[in-house]
Order: structure tokens, then sequence, then C-alpha cells
């Protein structure tokens, strides 16, 4: 897991904003799924964004890990909480849950948060 997880995750913002620059139609209805999928509900939406990044590790999608941890924190999820996120992920998917998982460890110690 070479590199700076921040890093990686401003890249990954900096594209996406390309990305939808580039879209323009496509970023509207992605604008409107995602407002749809994490606005508050039955569920609030940090803890749907712990259940996406739940899908995340198990997909194994670094852009998407990233997404989620960062969107969960933003919510204000807690260390605590984040980290039985990840023990879920690691019930269900053994060690490929403990490889995925190891970036989040890693954003978390990079924000001070572990």
């Amino acid at each position: 897991m070479p590199g700076d997880q921040i890093e990686r995750d401003k890249k990954r913002r900096k594209n996406l904003g390309k990305l939808l620059k580039a879209m323009p139609d496509v970023a509207k209805q992605l604008g409107i799924q995602v407002e749809a999928a994490y606005s508050d509900g039955a569920l609030d939406g940090k803890t749907k964004r712990l259940l996406a990044l739940a899908l995340a590790l198990g997909a194994g999608c670094e852009n998407c890990i990233l997404g989620q941890a960062t969107g969960a924190l933003e919510l204000g999820a807690t260390r605590d909480e984040i980290l039985e996120t990840l023990s879920v992920v690691i019930s269900m998917r053994g060690t490929t849950g403990v490889a995925e998982s190891l970036r989040v460890i890693q954003l978390l110690d990079e924000l001070e948060k572990l």
C-alpha cells in the first residue's frame, strides 16, 4: 500500500471533479442519486456512509474506500465507529477484509485519529 492516503484522496477528488466537469449530464444524475442515497431517512447519512465503507472494502475499490471513509468522517463518524465497521468487514471477509482495512487504518493514522 505505497503512498499517502490523504494525497490519494486529494487526487481522487480532483479527478472526480474533472470527470464531472467533462460529463455534466452524468454529473447531474450522479448528484441526484448520491443525494437520495445518503440523505437522512430511516438511517442517518453517517450510518449510510459506514455501510458504504463496508461495501467498498468488500469490493476492494481503493477510490470507494477513501471516498466512503472520508465521507463518514466528514459526517461525524468516530474512530470507534470506523473500527467497528472494519471489524464487521473482517468478520465477513477474513484476511481479504484485513488487507483492505489497512488502507483505512493508514488514513486514520495520517489524520491522527488512531
